[in-house]
């Protein structure tokens, strides 16, 4: 009886569980299906929306097209509309700021004239100038070639030999590594005393007196009245025939990321050469090897002996990029001095100007009127027309063998001293420029992508504004403008 009763409380407990479940899933199903119908409704927060969703939008990406590598039909273009381009120009001329001291030409990539004022006329050019000497360097140096910074070895007398760190210009010495990623640290002096450290201990070499040659450039000094432009030491170092970073003097100075940036204007070391010969003694110490004048390399007058370790820079055509993306001065005339070298003249800054201006001429630039105190732009007292400007940007554009000045050129709202230069986004990647800026002088000159087909080359430059922040937002919208023609 009992046994019964107990089964019958058993199954009256086992339906009244099932119930409860039952009860508890509808329940817990209601309040779901009710959250779920007021966050649909937007009534409870929640991803679910009965609302029309609008589309994720996002900018486009910009592209960055090269420069045309010839010029045949594509690179030429159709007609330009010569009621707009006048039109651009009236704008121009009425900026307020601006002053009557300014020239502009605008052609197509085959010399074909769209507009033009002034355009004979010589103004100082500021950094424009290094497109005539990167021009010039293009054509008469292997733009694919390096620069070499060699150890030869002599005096060797049993366990000790002398050492002489030979340079042949490369200027973008690196204290540390072989940096493959950028132009300035390409060849490292931390990689050179580590093949230098092995070729010694293969000789069974153990000890070492350093000297260095830097004498590819002499004592020639720089252009006449360039350090008026040049206060502290800060935009220019004399080219010498190996530097670390060229000099420049870091001394309580944070380093940036990236050694290719450019806009770094710091106080440069007295004696660059002598300073990559330290860093090099030191680093051969640190590999082990004796050093007897670790703090106090000697100068040597020409290197002697095998060469038993050697680096090398970037091509020539890196470093010319890097030049024009950066208004680099002291790369401009490294180049015009190695120009010089290469045509036998004057290895002296005036023999720079000549080599320059010579090769010009062969290449059928008119120079009319062209006066070069420096290769840079930064000495005061050049003067050139835009009308030369644009010729350099017409040959650079075609297959004469100048390709590195155009394809190194900054580019408006990307790269180099022009990734600012802009007024808005419609022209950006669009238009390559090399800059230009002095206390009175803002200039540019460059190629351009038209929207319509086809390249434009122009160049602007205006001195003596009586506003230059005017003046050179003028230049901008001016530029900005030209692929839309």
């Amino acid at each position: 009886m009992a046994g019964r009763h107990r089964g019958v409380l058993t199954r009256r407990s086992l339906v009244m569980r099932r119930w409860r479940a039952a009860l508890s899933v509808l329940v817990s199903a209601a309040l779901i299906c009710g959250y779920a119908a007021a966050d649909a409704q937007d009534v409870l927060p929640g991803p679910l929306t009965l609302k029309a969703t609008r589309a994720r939008t996002a900018s486009p990406a910009r592209t960055m097209p090269a420069p045309p590598g010839g010029l045949g039909a594509a690179g030429v273009g159709g007609p330009v509309n010569q009621v707009q381009a006048r039109q651009l120009v009236e704008k121009f001329a009425d900026s307020p700021g601006l002053g009557q001291d300014y020239s502009l030409v605008i052609r197509q990539a085959d010399g074909r004239p769209v507009i033009q004022e002034s355009a004979q006329v010589a103004r100082q050019p500021a950094s424009t100038m290094k497109t005539l000497t990167a021009a010039a360097a293009a054509s008469v140096l292997d733009m694919s070639s390096h620069l070499a910074t060699d150890v030869r070895i002599s005096d060797v007398a049993g366990d000790h030999a002398r050492l002489v760190l030979e340079g042949h210009g490369d200027m973008l010495l690196g204290s540390g590594t072989n940096d493959s990623h950028h132009v300035n640290g390409r060849a490292g002096l931390a990689t050179l005393a580590a093949m230098t450290t092995d070729a010694l201990r293969r000789t069974g070499v153990s000890r070492v007196t350093v000297a260095y040659d830097d004498g590819l450039f002499n004592d020639a000094g720089q252009s006449e009245g360039l350090q008026e432009n040049n206060p502290g030491g800060i935009y220019f170092q004399e080219p010498t025939a190996l530097a670390v970073d060229q000099g420049r003097d870091w001394s309580g100075t944070q380093r940036g990321g990236d050694p290719d940036a450019g806009d770094v204007y710091l106080p440069r070391v007295p004696q660059p050469a002598a300073q990559a010969a330290l860093i090099f003694a030191g680093a051969l110490s640190g590999n082990g090897i004796g050093v007897d004048n670790p703090d106090r390399p000697d100068r040597a007058e020409s290197g002697r002996g095998p060469v038993i370790a050697s680096v090398r820079s970037a091509r020539l055509s890196e470093i010319m990029a890097l030049m024009l993306r950066t208004s680099d001065n002291t790369l401009a005339e490294l180049f015009g001095r190695l120009t010089a070298m290469k045509m036998g003249k004057e290895n002296r800054p005036e023999g720079a100007v000549r080599a320059v201006t010579e090769t010009l001429n062969r290449l059928g630039v008119d120079t009319k009127g062209l006066v070069m105190a420096d290769c840079s732009g930064l000495a005061p007292g050049s003067a050139l027309s835009v009308n030369t400007l644009a010729q350099i940007q017409e040959l650079a554009l075609g297959a004469r063998g100048i390709a590195p000045v155009a394809k190194g050129l900054s580019v408006v709202g990307l790269t180099g001293t022009a990734a600012t230069r802009k007024v808005d986004d419609h022209a950006d990647g669009l238009v390559r420029v090399k800059t230009g800026t002095l206390d009175q002088v803002t200039s540019m000159t460059g190629n351009v992508s038209r929207r319509s087909g086809g390249s434009l080359v122009f160049a602007v430059i205006v001195n003596n504004p009586r506003d230059m922040a005017a003046a050179k937002q003028a230049v901008d919208l001016f530029v900005t403008s030209l692929d839309r023609l």
